[in-house]
């Protein structure tokens, strides 16, 4: 299967250009995408406000047990309509990417973050930041998402960038901030160079680990095919073999922890649902576990009793054999008497 985790969403996206985008991506052969809600940090309330979702749900919800959508927290609205087939949509998901500045404003409301989403993604704007994303977050987020068409301000340490990586995160890169600048731009050839360069610094500090390919598209323009997008991640420095993991296998990492994450305590008890037959099937599934626990022990008794009777069986034999042998020694003896007399 194959995930693009970030197609760009805002509240004045048309239905009719999220649609062509939704059923280009299928076309493509994405099986699972994520509507990306990007909150930048003056749109963070910092009030115990609750936060509300308000990408709308386009298809039915689907398990998360063979890479589809993780439990989502809301049920389908009824506001939320689509005029196309299931078939021709991937399974979506619906994920929010906060850009921190400040991470003292902004720690204690990924919780509330997190329950109102499927996918939580962190955008560091500053070395800071930056840090406490990669080490000190409370939880550790499922995608730490850059800006690289611009300057970072700072190193990637391969320090910092592997303790994310060991703590579960996944470094995205979205090639669609470069493939849609325009060439005709000097500006946008500066941010495509510094793109390249941002790419190839994260790519030496992970070497190839943990990085998630997504598109981060705006239109359908934006999306390209896995192949091409395996071809370019592999001229801007990350393998074939990463490029394809990126796309698959580790994307998909990212979507059943975050699923296990909602569904369980903790992230380690998983909740899972009742048999087919409730309590009086388990009762009968017991009785019957009993039941061929008592044959089996009645089993082995009889066993062990036909080797009591064997044991005492061969016993005896051995006693019967010892008393013939003494009587026929008194005989000789007899015997011997005899012809010295």
């Amino acid at each position: 299967m194959l995930y693009d985790l970030n197609i760009a969403w805002s509240p004045g996206l048309s239905p009719s250009d999220l649609q062509n985008t939704l059923r280009l991506s299928k076309t493509l052969g994405y099986d699972v995408v994520a509507l990306n809600n990007t909150i930048t940090g003056s749109q963070i309330p910092y009030s115990p406000s609750p936060i509300t979702n308000p990408i709308p749900i386009l298809n039915p919800q689907q398990p998360a047990g063979g890479g589809g959508a993780p439990s989502s927290i809301t049920t389908p609205s009824t506001t939320a309509s689509s005029s196309l087939p299931s078939s021709s949509l991937p399974t979506i998901l619906r994920r929010a990417t906060l850009e921190i500045t400040d991470p003292a404003t902004t720690n204690y409301r990924l919780p509330d973050f997190t329950r109102a989403y499927d996918l939580l993604a962190l955008r560091p704007t500053s070395d800071r930041s930056f840090t406490w994303a990669c080490n000190n977050t409370t939880d550790p987020p499922a995608l730490i998402s850059l800006d690289l068409t611009r300057p970072l301000g700072y190193h990637i340490h391969p320090r910092t960038a592997m303790a994310a990586v060991h703590r579960g995160s996944r470094f995205e890169v979205c090639y669609s901030q470069a493939v849609q600048l325009s060439s005709l731009n000097p500006e946008s050839a500066r941010a495509r160079s510094i793109f390249i360069g941002n790419v190839q610094s994260l790519v030496r500090a992970t070497k190839g680990r943990g990085i998630v390919i997504s598109s981060e598209a705006k239109s359908a323009l934006g999306l390209r095919g896995p192949a091409d997008v395996v071809n370019l991640m592999a001229v801007w420095g990350l393998g074939p073999e990463r490029g394809f993991e990126g796309l698959g296998t580790g994307a998909r990492a990212v979507v059943v922890n975050e699923g296990v994450r909602r569904r369980g305590f903790r992230g380690v008890v998983d909740i899972v649902s009742v048999a087919e037959g409730g309590p009086e099937r388990a009762k009968g599934e017991e009785e019957e576990t009993d039941g061929k626990q008592g044959k089996k022990g009645q089993k082995q008794k009889g066993q062990q009793q036909q080797q009591q009777q064997g044991q005492g069986q061969k016993r005896k034999n051995n006693d019967k054999g010892g008393g013939g042998g003494g009587g026929q020694q008194k005989n000789n003896k007899k015997m011997r008497k005899e012809e010295m007399a």
